[in-house]
Order: C-alpha cells, then sequence, then structure tokens
C-alpha cells in the first residue's frame, strides 16, 4: 500500500539524529534510564509488574528503545520489531550504552518471520502513537496472539480517540486552555500527519514531504473490538487523565490502557 511505504520512509529519514537532539547521545540517554527504569515505563508498568522478572517481552513498534532498554533494566528478556533501521541503531546503541542485551527485529509487524510466531512471549507490550499506522487492526492483533504464550498478556496503552480525533486544544497554559469539538469521531478516512520525530529533526535535515505520514484514527470500540476478536480475553480497559497535570485538560480522556489474556496457545 502506498501510505505504508511513506510512512517507512518517513521513519527511516534522519530519525537517529532526531534521538539524539531529543533523549541526547545513547550514552547519556541510558544513563537518565538507568536512574529509574520503572518510571520510564509510565503508568503501564502495574499492569506487568508481577510478570517482568525473567519474562520475555516483545514491543511491538519499539521505536528507539527507551521503553524496551528500561524493561531491560528491570530483568525481562527484550525483543524490539520495528520497520525503522535508524530506530534499530539508536535503541542498540542504547542497550550497549544502559548493559542489556536486545533482540531488535527490523520487519514490519505484519510481516514478521514465522519462527516468531510461535506464543513464546510472555508479554506483548505496544504504547503511544502506533495502531494509527495500522488501516486494518484485525491482522495485527492476530499477530498478537500467534506471539503470546499461553497465559500471556497484551499491555497496550495509546493516545486516547477522544483527544485525537474528536477534541481540538489550544492554550499553552490551564487557565488559558480551550477546548473544541471539531473533529468527527467516526471518520475513517486517513490522515496526513507529519512523522512524530519531526519536531527533534534539524531543519535542514530532511525535506518536508518525506516526513509525512498517512494515520487513521480508530475509536475504543473498534480497539476493544479488534483485540476481543482475537482470541483474547479483555481484562482491562482503563482511561486515564493527563498524568503531567490535575488540572490541565481536566475531565478528558487523554490516554488509554486496554490489558488482554491468551487463553489458549
Amino acid at each position: 500500500m502506498e501510505s505504508s511505504q511513506q510512512n517507512k520512509n518517513a521513519w527511516n529519514n534522519g530519525t537517529y539524529q532526531s534521538w539524539v537532539n531529543r533523549f541526547g547521545t545513547p550514552e547519556e540517554a541510558a544513563e537518565k534510564i538507568k536512574q529509574d527504569p520503572q518510571k520510564r515505563i509510565g503508568t503501564a508498568f502495574k499492569h506487568m509488574e508481577e510478570h517482568i522478572q525473567g519474562k520475555k517481552i516483545i514491543n511491538l513498534l519499539g521505536s528507539n528503545g527507551n521503553k524496551a532498554v528500561a524493561l531491560a533494566l528491570l530483568g525481562a528478556e527484550l525483543t524490539i520489531v520495528d520497520f525503522s533501521a535508524e530506530n534499530e541503531q539508536y535503541a542498540q546503541d542504547l542497550a550497549r550504552a544502559a548493559g542489556v542485551p536486545l533482540q531488535y527485529i527490523v520487519s514490519d509487524v505484519l510481516q514478521l518471520p514465522l519462527n516468531e510466531l510461535n506464543h513464546q512471549y510472555d508479554i506483548v507490550f505496544m504504547e503511544f502513537g502506533i495502531l494509527h499506522y495500522f488501516t486494518d487492526l484485525q491482522p495485527l492483533f492476530h499477530v498478537v496472539s500467534s506471539l503470546l504464550a499461553s497465559g500471556g498478556r497484551l499491555v497496550l496503552q495509546d493516545f486516547h480517540p477522544i483527544s485525537t480525533k474528536l477534541i481540538t486544544s489550544k492554550g499553552t497554559t490551564a487557565n488559558i486552555r480551550k477546548h473544541k469539538v471539531t473533529g468527527d469521531y467516526f471518520d475513517t478516512s486517513l490522515t496526513e500527519k507529519t512523522v512524530s520525530y519531526s519536531k527533534y529533526a534539524e531543519s535542514d535535515q530532511a525535506d518536508k514531504d518525506e516526513q509525512k505520514v498517512y494515520l487513521r484514527q480508530w475509536t475504543i470500540g473498534e480497539i476493544v473490538t479488534a483485540v476481543a476478536t482475537s482470541g483474547l480475553m479483555i481484562k482491562v480497559l482503563e482511561e486515564l487523565p493527563n498524568q503531567s497535570s490535575e488540572v490541565f485538560d481536566k475531565g478528558i480522556p487523554k490516554t488509554f490502557t486496554v490489558v488482554a489474556e491468551q487463553l489458549h496457545s
């Protein structure tokens, strides 16, 4: 699909330097993660805390490896799948600097090697800004089901559709923050956006056309249904407010977490 190739191109166009600009060198970033790896995982940690030590975790679309390295520092065995070679380079440098092993598979998630799809993982971890790269969720969660061992769990955390599909927010402080309903929650069309790391890219680093991505924003109902019809039992659907402030965007769901369990392998 043309949009998929464009998305892949965008994520292989100056990505490594953008992560250096955002997080520092891998050595600098590793030192920060080592200070408190649990904090780097965020609110998703409580859904896998008891399953971390010695467990096999696969981080789908794991990008620059920040979360995977944090989980490895907490005692898990980590694999990342992502289609960006520049993401792999940064993540591997980060893992070496942190002193932890990391397997990185450069691949489209939907084209994973068959030897990976043998129900060997205890946790599939997916987080923030990844579902919108898929134009059909059913094949994605079929892969998730094929990766999970019996009793294994999916921990999926992403931005809430209310905030991404429906509401436009303007203003940089709580006092002047304004929200308007400008979107169509049920819109199924692809939208053109600039790749998320572009704000950290150097101005002349890449052509803006090469940083465009095409995204499909999903509703909560579509996401939950896709998980539930892929052979996984949903255990948790948690909707969360803005985690960085008790008053900023008060009353608006900003993120959500789905936890689902593989009952059979």
